[in-house]
């Protein structure tokens, strides 16, 4: 029996990974939101679900269907709208009587996960995020290496991660801290939780260098010693990423060897949704551990290049 879908922020830059698995899962969007009405991508995934610009509106609809209460009832709202507005869109999808599917972070601060939990607990619904990496075919052979390695081994892992962004993102709410987080919660946090599920628990946290467009630092893991460096400014690109016309460049060593994973995103959320569907799913308490380094970089004062930093530093030197 096909499971029913709404979706906030259907005019987000990650809404058609969420319709592509809603459909891909062959189930069925009934209802979308967003203040932009730049929404023609649901032509091509569900033409006939209602669309609202307006939440009162929007809200107001899923109450009727609520209400109803005839055996068609709201069973998910998958969430893609900003940051800021995660903990209170989880809010009012329990509230409705249905499961919340929430983008990463699923919130900006670790008391918020906490708080979220009574509401799971008042509605006896559930909570899930996109902690996609968790199932990346590289990441999960890594982790079986990791796991058959002598139990007293530490690694010496090197995160990049650039990702450029033009002019209009410090514009946008991304780059507004205060709704996105900043740099490392927006496009930091489901790597250092890749980094939790492969390492353990952190024991040390430490920021070297944080302005609007990068970030780096140090993380320890109960099994890792982890230099990260965040960045979308293009000029942060290896040239060989230019030649090859690619505005993205991801690496992660583990002991000086490059572990491959730029590829296999793109069918990720659908194999997320297809966990969540089949009684998997990652909630709460998994994300806590993310969201507490995510919120701790934010709140760390930069101690200067001090130390073993990240090599992408050494201009800043």
């Amino acid at each position: 029996m096909k499971k029913r879908f709404a979706l906030i922020g259907a005019a987000g830059y990650i809404a058609p990974r969420h319709l592509k698995a809603i459909r891909d899962t062959n189930n069925e969007l009934i209802a979308a939101m967003d203040p932009s009405d730049s929404v023609g991508v649901l032509d091509s995934f569900f033409p006939n679900a209602d669309f609202f610009c307006e939440f009162e509106r929007f809200e107001r609809h899923i109450e009727k269907i609520r209400k109803k209460n005839d055996g068609n009832s709201l069973d998910y709202v998958s969430i893609c709208s900003p940051n800021h507005l995660h903990d209170s869109h989880i809010r009012f999808a329990l509230r409705s009587g249905a499961n919340a599917i929430c983008e990463k972070p699923i919130v900006l601060n670790p008391w918020n996960i906490e708080a979220l939990k009574e509401v799971e607990s008042d509605t006896n619904h559930k909570i899930y995020t996109i902690l996609q990496l968790r199932l990346h075919p590289s990441i999960l052979a890594l982790k079986n290496k990791i796991n058959k390695s002598p139990s007293n081994k530490i690694f010496d892992v090197d995160l990049t991660y650039i990702t450029s962004r033009g002019k209009w993102y410090q514009y946008s709410w991304k780059g507004n801290m205060t709704k996105s987080g900043g740099i490392a919660t927006n496009i930091g946090v489901h790597f250092f939780d890749m980094l939790h599920f492969l390492f353990g628990n952190v024991k040390q946290n430490v920021v070297h260098y944080q302005d609007y467009q990068k970030t780096a630092g140090y993380l320890e893991y109960d099994r890792a010693r982890v230099r990260w460096f965040l960045s979308v400014d293009a000029n942060d690109l290896p040239y060989s990423t230019f030649i090859n016309g690619s505005r993205t460049h991801r690496s992660l060593t583990i002991d000086g060897n490059e572990i491959e994973f730029s590829d296999g995103f793109s069918d990720l959320h659908t194999r997320v949704y297809e966990d969540i569907l089949s009684g998997g799913g990652y909630g709460l308490d998994e994300n806590l551990v993310a969201i507490q380094i995510v919120s701790d970089i934010r709140n760390l004062k930069s101690i200067g290049l001090i130390g073993d930093y990240h090599p992408y530093l050494k201009n800043l030197k």
